[in-house]
């Protein structure tokens, strides 16, 4: 069974790597050295430092797996691969809600480097399976929990 391919602008590999860097190279250091201050506090059955720093230990490697894992299944997504004429992940598309007049801007990336506050949208998010492989002018109807909303693509351009 293959891994999932993780798509990835430059921006979101960069991100990523320099995360996994600081967890193996800051990270790791600051919870052993926790562990081995924990420890020398005596008896670790009832040591509540030693239980939170080995917690973070864990997540950590566990964060460690998870990115090393995306990366290795990456697939970078360049300018140059974008085309303006269709909506397509890396790009940076134009939106207008026809029920209530609002323009958004939003750039389509793949689930690993999503962030709604950065109005970086996933292509498998309603709205960006809705509006993948649309051309400007078209409308479409994203489902969202409150009922139905039509969107017309207004511009599609690069990152």
């Amino acid at each position: 069974m293959s891994d999932k391919e993780v798509i990835l602008t430059p921006e979101g590999l960069k991100k990523l790597e320099e995360e996994l860097e600081m967890l193996k190279s800051v990270k790791r250091r600051e919870v052993a050295e926790r562990i081995k201050v924990a420890i020398g506090y005596g008896d670790i059955s009832e040591n509540s430092e030693y239980e939170d720093a080995k917690n973070e230990q864990a997540f950590i490697e566990g964060r460690v797996i998870t990115l090393e894992k995306l990366l290795r299944n990456a697939r970078i997504i360049n300018s140059d691969e974008i085309d303006t004429n269709v909506v397509s992940v890396g790009a940076t598309v134009t939106v207008e809600d026809l029920e209530f007049g609002d323009i958004t801007e939003y750039t389509i990336v793949g689930t690993a480097e999503s962030d709604p506050l950065q109005n970086k949208i996933s292509n498998e998010s309603p709205v960006g399976r809705a509006i993948l492989g649309k051309k400007i002018g078209t409308v479409v109807d994203v489902s969202v929990p409150a009922g139905v909303i039509q969107y017309k693509i207004v511009d599609i351009k690069k990152l």
